[in-house]
């Protein structure tokens, strides 16, 4: 799809306002909608100069630590093959470092509590060296593994290492092989190349520029060595809203979506979580995921609901400011606003087969409801106290999706006559009618019954 008219010029207005009063030298942006792009702008100047070369779709910026999603589904792919388990132990994998004793899972989620930068000079504006020199150089831990969540370039470091021992080849080789190459972004690199915007510091003060470095950061690159373009990081919005062009099941991109460590801050509320290589957010009920990014020079930006799959993407050059921050989710606000997601029309494509597990059910002395809402038997409401839905897994056997009953089993238990006789959910006891006694209640039902 593309935005309408009246959309598009909203959405330019806004990009040009934060690139105006973000004193950015140049932004770009995207937004993905029904798995494709539907729309993209570009303000500013690649050098920050008003007679430079404009700003366009096919400009490179550095992508930074967005970089760490790509490793992150490379490592979970080797998990599918079969090839590592989640739960190993780096060394398993990379033996030699200090870091042998963390989970690969405690990598992917920054909490193996691993050092957050290196112990030489500042790695994201100088030269890096080889895995042997960051090991040699001490890269080690700062808590307990599984203790908190602690952010770590240095740990995304030892993912992209596994990767290279794994596939016997450098990790920016595996990335661009297993994904850049089959999803076509082709102008995704790890150095800029071809039309690329200068990464630039503002000062704070005064409307002048410096020129930041652009280097090779060696071990340190799968941390955030990436260069990308509009349309290629709304590829990967695209894969993260689902169209994952077969190279990652559903099930494990879900998987990479949990949250499995909440970021907090002290004394503040948290809204953001870590999982398996992308950031989480929980904004006023809504699921977001995607990752953010910052090298010297450069601000990158990629969320997307998990609710639908529309996703935004920022890029720009600068090393700080501001104006991102509220970027992305201002210009996601006008597309939904502006147009609103298509409703599918509701059909009447139910199985009559399940009306025998619908209505009325009694835990014990509690009522609940089961409905069968498409595939889904739901029991209670999803989200509130142990609502859930369950899948089908087999002959009157489900399992659960959501809250406390999550992969917990669902077995619909027959009377002799093939009439449903009660639901066994994890060994609680579901009813017709409150403690029925030819419900197998565990512990019996006293023989004096209600009295």
């Amino acid at each position: 799809m593309t935005v309408l008219p009246r959309t598009a010029a909203l959405l330019d207005h806004r990009l040009a306002t934060a690139q105006r009063e973000g004193r950015l030298p140049s932004v770009v942006a995207g937004l993905v909608r029904d798995g494709g792009l539907a729309w993209s702008g570009a303000v500013g100047t690649l050098d920050g100069r008003a007679d430079g070369e404009p700003a366009d779709a096919d400009t490179q910026y550095r992508m930074g630590s967005i970089t760490k999603t790509f490793v992150a589904v490379c490592v979970l792919r080797l998990r599918d093959a079969g090839r590592l388990d989640l739960t190993d132990h780096f060394e398993q994998h990379v033996p030699g470092s200090a870091l042998g004793g963390v989970t690969v899972e405690q990598l992917l989620t920054h909490a193996a509590g691993t050092q957050a930068e290196t112990d030489g000079p500042w790695w994201e504006r100088t030269p890096g060296g080889d895995w042997d020199h960051l090991v040699g150089a001490g890269a080690g831990q700062r808590f307990r593994a599984g203790r908190r969540f602690h952010y770590s370039n240095v740990g995304y470091g030892a993912l992209g290492r596994l990767l290279e021992v794994a596939h016997g080849t450098g990790w920016a080789e595996v990335v661009r092989a297993e994904l850049l190459e089959p999803l076509g972004m082709t102008r995704t690199t790890t150095r800029p190349d071809g039309r690329a915007a200068q990464g630039l510091a503002v000062h704070p003060f005064a409307d002048v520029l410096l020129r930041e470095p652009e280097h090779d950061g060696g071990a340190m690159a799968p941390a955030g060595q990436l260069w990308t373009t509009v349309e290629d990081l709304a590829r990967w919005a695209t894969f993260l809203g689902g169209d994952t062009a077969g190279l990652l099941s559903a099930d494990t991109l879900a998987e990479m979506c949990e949250p499995h460590h909440v970021v907090d801050e002290p004394g503040q509320p948290w809204t953001g979580a870590h999982g398996l290589g992308w950031q989480v957010w929980n904004v006023d009920g809504v699921r977001y995921a995607g990752h953010g990014g910052s090298m010297p020079g450069f601000l990158a930006g990629l969320r997307v609901r998990l609710d639908g799959g529309d996703g935004v993407v920022t890029l720009t050059n600068t090393t700080a400011s501001p104006a991102l921050k509220g970027l992305g989710d201002d210009l996601l606000e006008v597309l939904r606003t502006e147009e609103p997601p298509s409703v599918e029309p509701w059909s009447a494509d139910g199985d009559p087969a399940l009306l025998e597990l619908v209505g009325t059910w009694h835990w014990g002395a509690s009522t609940t409801t089961a409905k069968v809402v498409g595939e889904h038997l739901v029991l209670g409401e999803p989200g509130q106290g142990r609502g859930s839905r369950f899948a089908p897994v087999g002959a009157d056997a489900w399992v659960g999706l959501d809250g406390y009953h999550t992969g917990e089993p669902l077995r619909v238990v027959r009377r002799a006559d093939g009439t449903v006789s009660h639901l066994d959910l994890a060994s609680f006891r579901f009813s017709r009618t409150p403690y029925a006694p030819d419900s197998d209640v565990p512990g019996g039902v006293d023989d004096l019954g209600w009295h």
